[in-house]
C-alpha cells in the first residue's frame, strides 16, 4: 500500500501536522528534559543576578564613603574655616560672633544635602573656643577613644583618612558600650603644612545608620550579607544572630549549611576599604526551588519522541523536498541566464502553484530582457547626453557681457585720448572674447586661467588707472593644475566691477592660488566697498538651489557649473562687509597623482 501522496494537500494543512506531531506531541513528553537543561541555566542566571546586586550593594555602600571622605576634604582645605579655629579668642563674644559667622553655616550645610550623614564634629584643643554646636574639645578621653586610635593607626600606615566603626555620639553618656554607626574621621593638618596651623584638629563625620540599613536591605538577596574589614572582622551585617554591634566576631568563628553558597565582593584600590569585602551567604534552596525528575525516565522519553518526531516530519517534509530542490536548481540556472522552464506534472498544493509562477517568471525575463533592459538602456545614454547638454549650455553663457562693456570703454577712452596702449587693451579683449566663445575643451590649466585674468585685469587697470592695483600669488606646482575653463575669472571680475569700481581710489585686489591637501585653493580679495549680508546669503542661496539652465551668467553660472562637476565636494567661502572689502575663496579637491581635479569626466 502506497503511502498517502501529500502533494495535493495545501501547505498550512502540512504545517499543521508538523505542528501537532512534531510540536505539541514532543514537547509534552520533553518537558522534563528541557527543564534539566533550564534549571542549570536558571541556576547560573540567578547567580549572576546575585553576583550582580551583591556588585550594586558594594557601589553604593563605597559611594556614601566617598561621598563623606568628600565632605571631610572641604573642610580639610577650608581656608576660613582653619582659620577661625586657628584663632585665639579675647573673650567670648568674638569667637561667638566668628561661628554665626561662618561656622554655623558650614557645619549645618552638608547635613540636609547628605541624607546618608547624621554628624559633622570638629574636636581641636584650642581653649579660647566654645566647645558646642558641632566643635568639641580635643581631650585626653577623646585621645583614647577608639576612633582616634584607628586614625592614629591608619597614619602610621600612611593613611590620611580612615573608615571605622565607633559609638553614635549620643551614646556617650550611657554605659553601654555599643558600636552602631560608621565614622568618617580625618586630622585637619593641611595649613600645618604651611605653619600656619598650631592646634590638633580632627573632623569626624558619623554615618547614618539607617541609610547603611537601607543600602545592605537588597531585595533580590535572599540570604545574609556580611561586611568584612581586613582582617576578616564583621563590621555589619543583616544576619539578626549575630550581635556585630557590641562584639568583634571573626567571619570563620561563624558556621553555615553545608550546602549553602558564598558570593565575595572585595574592594580594592580604596584607601579607606583597601582590602574589605562583602560576602552574601544564601541557602541553595533560594536558587533551586524544584525537585529534579527520574534521569532514567527522562532519557527513554527522549528516545521516543527523538524516533516519533523524526519518522513524522521525514514523511511530510518528502513530498516538499524534492520538488523545492528541483525548483532551486532552475533558480540557479537562471542566475547563469539559462532561463529553462521546470517541465514536470503541475501540483495543487503551494508549490504547485510555486512552480508555475516560476515558468511565468522565466518567460517574462526572456521578454523584458528585450523590452525594458534595452529600453532603460537606451533611456540612461539619452540621460548622459542631457547632462552635456546641459553642461555646454551652461557654459556657453559664461558671462560674456563684461567684454563688450570693456570694449567700449576702452573706444571711448580712445577716442578722448588717443593713446597707444589701446592695441594692447584690444588685443587683450580679443584673446579674452575669444577664449569665451571657444568650449571645445572644458578643462584649462589654471597658467592658461591666469592668463585670462591678466588680460582682464590689464583692461580694469586700463579703465580705472591709479585707482587699481592687483597682485597675484600662485604656487609654482599649481600651474598646471586643470580646473574647468573660467571658474575664477567671475569673482575676479566681480571684485573689480562691483568692489572697486564705485572708489574714487586706492582700490586693491590680491589674487593668492595654492595647492595643499591634495586641494586647489583659490582666494580673491579687494577692499572696496563690500557687500550687506542680504547679498552674501543671496549668493550662498544658489549653492542650495536646484540646478536651472536659465539666462544666468557670472557667479550663478559658476556655481551651477561647479555643483555639476563637483557635486559636494567643493567649498565657497565669502567674508564680506559693507565698506570693509569682500574675500572669495573655493577650494576644489585635485588628485595630486595625476594632476587631474576630482570628479573628472
Amino acid at each position: 500500500m502506497k503511502l498517502l501522496n501529500l502533494d495535493n494537500i495545501k501547505l498550512r494543512y502540512k504545517m499543521m501536522i508538523i505542528y501537532i506531531c512534531c510540536v505539541l506531541l514532543p514537547i509534552v513528553f520533553t518537558n522534563i528534559v528541557f527543564y534539566v537543561v533550564t534549571t542549570n541555566n536558571v541556576k547560573n542566571q540567578r547567580l549572576k543576578e546575585l553576583t550582580r546586586a551583591l556588585e550594586q550593594i558594594k557601589k553604593e555602600f563605597q559611594m556614601e564613603i566617598d561621598d563623606a571622605v568628600k565632605v571631610s576634604l572641604v573642610f580639610y582645605t577650608d581656608y576660613i574655616l582653619n582659620e577661625i579655629l586657628e584663632r585665639e579668642y579675647q573673650t567670648q563674644l568674638d569667637y561667638i560672633t566668628a561661628y554665626d559667622s561662618y561656622l554655623r553655616k558650614i557645619l549645618n550645610s552638608y547635613i540636609p544635602s547628605y541624607t546618608f550623614m547624621q554628624n559633622i564634629k570638629i574636636y581641636l584643643d584650642n581653649p579660647t573656643l566654645l566647645f558646642a554646636g558641632g566643635i568639641g574639645y580635643l581631650s585626653d578621653e577623646i585621645r583614647n577613644s577608639d576612633w582616634y586610635q584607628a586614625l592614629r593607626a591608619a597614619e602610621k600606615k600612611g593613611s590620611s583618612v580612615v573608615l571605622t566603626r565607633t559609638k553614635r555620639e549620643d551614646s556617650y553618656r550611657h554605659d553601654e558600650e555599643v558600636r552602631d554607626t560608621f565614622v568618617i574621621v580625618r586630622r585637619m593638618n593641611y595649613f600645618n603644612l604651611f605653619g600656619e596651623g598650631k592646634w590638633e584638629k580632627i573632623i569626624k563625620i558619623e554615618l547614618r545608620t539607617r541609610a547603611i540599613e537601607q543600602v545592605f536591605s537588597n531585595l533580590n538577596i535572599n540570604g545574609h550579607i556580611y561586611l568584612l574589614n581586613e582582617l576578616d572582622q564583621i563590621q555589619y551585617t543583616t544576619d539578626p544572630s549575630v550581635n556585630w554591634q557590641a562584639e568583634s566576631i571573626y567571619f570563620d568563628q561563624l558556621h553555615f549549611p553545608r550546602n549553602s553558597i558564598k558570593l565575595v565582593a572585595t574592594y580594592s584600590g580604596n584607601r579607606y576599604l583597601n582590602n574589605w569585602k562583602l560576602v552574601s551567604i544564601i541557602p541553595e534552596d533560594e536558587v533551586l526551588t524544584e525537585v529534579r525528575k527520574s534521569r532514567q525516565f527522562i532519557i527513554w522519553m527522549v528516545i521516543i519522541n527523538l524516533f516519533y518526531s523524526t519518522a513524522i516530519i521525514f514523511w511530510i517534509t518528502n513530498s516538499m523536498n524534492v520538488r523545492l530542490i528541483n525548483i532551486l536548481h532552475h533558480m540557479e540556472k537562471a542566475k547563469k541566464q539559462q532561463f529553462v522552464p521546470i517541465e514536470g506534472p503541475e501540483a495543487r498544493d503551494e508549490i504547485g502553484e510555486l512552480q508555475s509562477e516560476f515558468n511565468r517568471m522565466i518567460l517574462q525575463i526572456k521578454s523584458l530582457i528585450n523590452d525594458v533592459y534595452m529600453a532603460d538602456i537606451r533611456q540612461k545614454n539619452l540621460e548622459i547626453q542631457h547632462f552635456k547638454a546641459r553642461l555646454n549650455a551652461l557654459q556657453s553663457q559664461i558671462n560674456l557681457h563684461f567684454l563688450f562693456n570693456s570694449l567700449e570703454t576702452i573706444r571711448m577712452r580712445s577716442l578722448m585720448k588717443n593713446e597707444v596702449e589701446t592695441a594692447r587693451i584690444i588685443h587683450n579683449m580679443a584673446k579674452l572674447l575669444r577664449s569665451s566663445l571657444t568650449w571645445d575643451k572644458g578643462y584649462i590649466t589654471v597658467k592658461e586661467e591666469l592668463d585670462f585674468i591678466n588680460c582682464f585685469l590689464e583692461v580694469q587697470k586700463y579703465r580705472f588707472g591709479d585707482r587699481l592695483n592687483y597682485h597675484i600669488d600662485v604656487d609654482d606646482a599649481a600651474l598646471n593644475v586643470p580646473i574647468p575653463k573660467m571658474v575664477f575669472l567671475p569673482f575676479v571680475e566681480n571684485a573689480s566691477i562691483h568692489g572697486i569700481e564705485p572708489m574714487k581710489e586706492g582700490g586693491k585686489i590680491d589674487i593668492a592660488i595654492k595647492l595643499h591637501d591634495n586641494h586647489l585653493l583659490f582666494s580673491v580679495r579687494d577692499n572696496g566697498v563690500g557687500m550687506s549680508k542680504e547679498q552674501v546669503e543671496r549668493i550662498y542661496g544658489y549653492l542650495r538651489q536646484k540646478e536651472e539652465m536659465g539666462e544666468r551668467v557670472g557667479i550663478h553660472n559658476v556655481i551651477n557649473r561647479l555643483k555639476m562637476l563637483y557635486e559636494d565636494k567643493f567649498q565657497l567661502l565669502i567674508d564680506s562687509k559693507p565698506g570693509g572689502g569682500t574675500l572669495v575663496q573655493i577650494t576644489i579637491p585635485v588628485d595630486v597623482h595625476s594632476n587631474l581635479p576630482i570628479n573628472h569626466p
